[in-house]
């Protein structure tokens, strides 16, 4: 198997292990073990399971991205379409994104320092498409023209992450969503003309 055939496996297996049993709760050695690897190969590609999981929750942002990057990039969309999709998708794939839960747990009980910079580059990465959006709707007519745009973004991602938490830890994604549509017309009808 190819060095990079052996390293998605490990990813893959080290995926569902986080996923099923958290982070504290899975061991380098299981992940070899049903990755059928020796542990020196996950060593190799993985110098730590901070490391590991911090490349796991990674690929769940990666995906994130690429999923709203689908939105923010199309050009026959409304800026209100385009934030109203943009964050009803958003909770979509949060919700899906297990090894991210557990970071959030982890705010409650102990921090996960090696992961602060993937989160705060997510939140950089929002704040910058985001902002994209409401300048394309100012710009068109469709939103008011806004006094501090950085406040408002600063904003929107308080709000974001504000929800994470009974969204996804409480589990109460499944009871809201149904709602999501009419809540998210309310958002954008704010930022109408």
């Amino acid at each position: 198997m190819a060095i990079e055939e052996t390293r998605e496996k490990l990813l893959s297996v080290a995926n569902r292990l986080f996923s099923r049993f958290g982070f504290h709760k899975t061991s380098m050695d299981e992940i070899a073990k049903i990755a059928r690897k020796a542990k020196g190969s996950l060593y190799y590609h993985f110098a730590s399971k901070e490391e590991l999981f911090k490349e796991v929750v990674s690929e769940e942002m990666v995906n994130l991205k690429n999923q709203l990057s689908l939105i923010i990039d199309n050009t026959e969309m409304s800026a209100s379409e385009k934030i109203k999709t943009y964050l009803i998708k958003r909770m979509e794939i949060l919700n899906n994104a297990s090894n991210y839960h557990e970071t959030l747990k982890a705010d409650f009980f102990e921090h996960f320092d090696f992961i602060d910079d993937l989160r705060n580059e997510l939140d950089e990465w929002e704040k910058d498409n985001l902002r994209g959006i409401i300048i394309q709707g100012i710009e068109a007519n469709e939103f008011a023209s806004i006094q501090d745009v950085e406040v408002l973004l600063d904003v929107f991602i308080m709000v974001l992450k504000g929800l994470e938490i009974p969204f996804f830890l409480q589990n109460k994604y499944e009871k809201y969503s149904p709602y999501f549509e009419g809540l998210m017309g309310v958002l954008t009808k704010g930022l109408t003309a």
